[in-house]
């Protein structure tokens, strides 16, 4: 190549001296121009050079290895959440996705808002959020879909318009709520007192669910008495304590209701003590792992959940459909378990929530299926 443009230089410079030297009217002058074309041969080459970029499309499954989604929850120090990283894990194996989770390791919604915070410099591509308190969340969830980050809720069904993309629950919290309402009812015979946990009086989907099993009550069994609604902190000590005080003055309570995942462990493990298991119907959201041991010995009735694993890969599906500009439809499947028929519905304060049909019983003859 070297060679060739050296032998090109003698020929310009020969053609220069000829041009000086020659009479003006000769069109020997021409000559210069004549190799341009072969100076612009590297122009000329272009096209080829594109070629790459043509081959795009076809490119689009190792596109999903460069995009990064994160999952934030609660606490990771949850069993209920270490299930659901299971699931987001599941989800960047299948799809090709780096998808991760992350949480603060108590639940504190300040926490969660600064790793929402530090997300948001990453410039990752989706945020999945399971909120402690979905309105502390929602000027950072705002904040990350205004950079471009597409954002998923999970129990926030409550959330504000555009501070979600969508909101994805296993259920609609309504019936679920009534569903736990029926199960406590038919146990303590449809009469007596109850008391009702939630892990934060913020978090919309536990007080919803609270909310429906009461007026569900009002209107189907006058003969229960409802005595109060206690704030958990998603912390099994705290219904625990609240328990033996909430004996102390009703000690013919007759009924629990809980909504966090450690609630009905708590309140289990306090009437058990007290021996009166077989006087009181604990049922609520939990997990073998951790109501396991009381659903054996009869002080949890019943643990009702839906699989924490396949909510957190629906929920990084969504945002991968969105991504890909997937049009999210009524009647969908997201191709995950539960979630074969969404049911798209606005949510009361404007985002709109995609609900499946998955949540799940467990008691002591059959939470073996359940390892989790």
């Amino acid at each position: 190549m070297k060679k060739s443009l050296v032998i090109l230089n003698i020929l310009v410079v020969a053609a220069l001296m000829l041009t000086a030297c020659a009479p003006a009217a000769t069109p020997a002058p021409a000559a210069p121009a004549a190799e341009k074309p072969a100076e612009q041969a590297p122009a000329a080459q272009a096209p080829a050079a594109q070629e790459p970029a043509a081959e795009a499309p076809a490119a689009e499954a190792p596109a999903n290895k460069d995009l990064v989604f994160a999952t934030v929850v609660k606490s990771i120090a949850f069993n209920w959440f270490k299930r659901m990283e299971t699931g987001v894990n599941q989800f960047g194996a299948d799809t090709g996705v780096k998808a991760f989770m992350e949480g603060p390791s108590q639940v504190d919604s300040a926490a969660q808002v600064s790793m929402i915070e530090d997300l948001i410099a990453q410039d990752v591509d989706a945020i999945v959020n399971v909120p402690y308190g979905v309105p502390e969340n929602e000027p950072a969830q705002k904040k990350a879909m205004a950079a471009g980050i597409v954002v998923i809720g999970h129990e926030a069904a409550t959330a504000k318009e555009g501070t979600l993309n969508y909101d994805v629950e296993a259920f609609d919290n309504c019936s679920y709520g009534e569903e736990m309402m029926k199960e406590m009812a038919t146990r303590m015979g449809e009469e007596g007192k109850y008391i009702q946990f939630v892990g934060a009086l913020t978090n919309a989907s536990h007080v919803e669910w609270m909310d429906c099993a009461q007026k569900y009550a009002e209107k189907n069994y006058p003969k229960l008495q409802f005595v109060a609604r206690y704030e958990s902190k998603e912390d099994t000590e705290v219904p625990y304590n609240i328990m033996k005080d909430v004996l102390k003055t009703n000690p013919d309570i007759k009924g629990v209701l809980g909504a966090a995942a450690g609630d009905v462990v708590g309140a289990g493990r306090a009437l058990e003590e007290a021996k009166l298991s077989d006087k009181t119907a604990v049922v609520g959201t939990s997990i073998p792992s951790y109501a396991g041991e009381l659903l054996k010995t009869g002080a949890v009735d019943l643990a009702m959940a839906w699989d924490p694993a396949t909510a957190g890969y629906a929920g990084n599906m969504v945002a991968l459909k969105i991504i890909n500009k997937e049009e999210i439809k009524d009647g969908m499947d997201l191709g995950v378990p539960g979630y074969e028929k969404i049911k798209l519905v606005k949510g009361v304060n404007g985002v709109m929530v995609i609900y499946g049909a998955a949540w799940i019983k467990m008691d002591a003859s059959n939470m073996d299926q359940y390892p989790f």
